[in-house]
Formats: structure tokens, C-alpha cells, sequence
């Protein structure tokens, strides 16, 4: 699951949340090796000939091309979310690709977790509305990790409200 809970006996409970990386840094690297070894098997028999490298410039654009492209994939999923239950407050901080930050602050008595079946920009979108806002969190999970995700916050709002 993309997100964690801080240690239960940490008196300040925060939740981290992050997109799911499905190819790790590793084997970012494998990929590329691979398709370079692969690209570069049938040239051997050109070795010593003018198609080689006729041929070379484009077989290395073709690499250059997946290395860059999984590269921008990377850069445009550092997306972090962290919600800290302080008392009596709620403060979540989002760092974005870019770099920039948003950030939303409310008394935690008063916050609630929703959940959007239908109608947001993904099934099962989770907001956290108080202090006249309303705002997303864990947009970029699955639908089935959003749902996790709203009983989590459900359940934690409840438990503040109750104690």
C-alpha cells in the first residue's frame, strides 16, 4: 500500500502517502540495458560496413528516447502527501513534481473524510473537508487503495471525535 501510518505510540500520528512506483530505480536501469543489448545484437553483422552507421544514430535516438521518457515518468510521480494529526488540529502538507507546496490546516474536531463514488476527476475520489475547504488527498492511489485509504481516515476522524 503507497501510504503508511506513523508508529501507533507516536503522539503526533502522521500518514505519508506516495504514487506506486511499478519499475524501481534497478530496474529503470535493466530496461534500458536491455533494450540497448537488444537494439544493438543485429549490428554486429555490420560491423566494419557503412550501414552500421547508417543505422547507429537512429538505434541510439530509439534509447535515448525510452530513457528520457522513463525518466519524465519518474519526475512527474514525486508527489508526497503527509497529513500530521496534531492536537487539536489537522495539517496537510502536498510537495508536487515541481518542487512547489500546498498546504490546508483545520481543527481536527471538525474535519471529515469523504468519499465520491462518482463525479470527481477518479472513481472514489477522498476529500477532507474543514475550515470552509475542501481538498483532495490521494488522488493519484487506485480505486481500491482510495477506498482503504477513506476507512483509514474515516475511522482515525472518528476516533478523534470520540476521544
Amino acid at each position: 500500500m503507497p501510504y503508511r501510518w506513523s508508529d501507533t505510540a507516536d503522539p503526533t500520528p502522521t500518514l505519508t502517502l506516495w504514487p506506486h512506483r511499478s519499475l524501481p530505480r534497478a530496474g529503470f536501469a535493466a530496461v534500458v540495458l536491455g533494450c540497448f543489448t537488444a537494439i544493438t545484437l543485429p549490428l554486429y553483422g555490420l560491423l566494419g560496413t557503412v550501414l552500421l552507421w547508417g543505422l547507429l544514430p537512429f538505434l541510439l535516438m530509439a534509447v535515448g528516447a525510452l530513457w528520457w521518457g522513463l525518466e519524465a515518468s519518474y519526475r512527474s510521480g514525486e508527489i508526497e502527501e503527509r497529513l500530521v494529526f496534531t492536537d487539536p488540529d489537522l495539517h496537510l502538507t502536498r510537495r508536487n513534481p515541481k518542487g512547489d507546496t500546498q498546504e490546508w490546516q483545520c481543527n481536527a474536531y471538525w474535519a471529515r473524510a469523504t468519499l465520491h463514488p462518482k463525479g470527481g476527476p477518479v472513481p472514489n475520489y477522498v476529500t477532507l473537508s474543514g475550515n470552509g475547504r475542501e481538498v483532495e488527498i490521494g488522488a493519484f492511489l487506485s480505486e481500491d487503495e482510495r477506498k482503504a485509504l477513506y476507512l483509514d481516515l474515516d475511522h482515525r476522524l472518528r476516533g478523534m471525535h470520540l476521544g
